[in-house]
């Protein structure tokens, strides 16, 4: 990995020549396990930090692991580093697995997470009761297809990310149908195509990304989230159920197995200092999604731009 970065970083300032790199070694050779999801920013910032950890000389791989799955290897060791941990949907089982003792909270990464329902503006004029919850249930209709007819389409995301989307429905007695997107890519050229033939179209948007930029939509206003929407049915709007609102909103985390911060001590701190914001990941993911650039070269311009951000992540090496 360091040729590699050499050779793609040359004329970057002493990249892969300073005296903090040559002069630190790992606390050890086993590989650390970063794992990588099927969402873009989610792989971008994985690449981020295999390159940022790759030049100081660790033992870097990456292992494929659904979202909402992901916490029994956690605990077990089996993957070490996560980038990315949403409050919207992972909130829960995040603090479940941290109390457990085998996982830990590595900190919030500054970006902010907001995910839930979302429409093209155009869809306001056939129910221009939005973005109020309480309109979806006069007009599912105009966001029916041939296969939800007469009840209204929802396509969420894919199914191991979480979100509770058919609890909702229930809970709320919204006329939809719940059709799970198959990935991430799938989840946006769907939305691509509806809003360039003005079609009908209800679906899971999150950010940071770069979709709310480049079309023009909103979100569902549902309930505002409480800790109590997940746990006690007496809470909200239906007193007999849970989910009657919507996705909670906030930070986004890295999350680490625990034994690992004994076996790479500052390969830890260093995801723990890592920080970047909602506007720059939302930009890199474009390049991604919509220029058709790689992740790798993505990252890695990245690295080359902002040298100085991720030294100062790993001052740890430097010592």
């Amino acid at each position: 990995m360091k040729k590699l970065l050499c050779s793609l970083l040359a004329g970057a300032s002493a990249f892969c020549a300073t005296a903090q790199v040559q002069a630190f070694q790992p606390e050890s050779t086993q590989p650390i396990k970063l794992m990588v999801a099927d969402w873009t920013s989610m792989l971008v910032n994985t690449e981020i930090m295999n390159i940022v950890l790759s030049t100081y000389g660790y033992n870097v791989e990456k292992v494929i692991a659904d979202d909402s799955a992901r916490y029994p290897g956690f605990e077990a060791g089996d993957i070490h580093i996560a980038m990315e941990t949403w409050q919207t949907t992972q909130a829960t089982a995040l603090a479940a697995s941290v109390a457990t003792g085998k996982v830990l909270d590595l900190g919030e990464t500054g970006m902010h997470a907001k995910e839930d329902w979302w429409y093209p503006l155009y869809m306001k004029e056939l129910c221009p009761g939005l973005p109020d919850w309480q309109a979806l249930k006069n007009c599912a209709a105009a966001f029916a297809t041939p296969d939800t007819a007469p009840k209204g389409r929802y396509l969420s995301a894919p199914v191991s990310w979480g979100g509770h989307d058919r609890e909702r429905v229930a809970a709320l007695g919204l006329p939809f149908e719940v059709v799970n997107a198959g990935t991430d890519a799938g989840l946006i050229a769907e939305l691509k195509s509806a809003y360039e033939r003005k079609a009908p179209i209800m679906l899971w948007i999150y950010v940071p990304h770069w979709v709310p930029k480049v079309f023009e939509g909103e979100f569902v206003q549902f309930p505002a989230w409480e800790d109590q929407c997940a746990n006690d049915p007496a809470w909200g709007v239906n007193p007999n159920a849970t989910y009657d609102c919507g996705k909670p909103e906030g930070w986004i985390k890295k999350m680490g197995w625990a034994g690992g911060e004994k076996v790479w001590p500052c390969a830890y701190d260093i995801v723990r200092n890592f920080t970047i914001n909602n506007e720059t990941v939302s930009d890199l993911v474009y390049q991604v999604d919509v220029e058709g650039k790689s992740v790798e070269d993505v990252a890695m311009q990245w690295a080359k731009d902002n040298e100085s951000t991720w030294r100062q992540w790993a001052q740890c090496a430097a010592k």
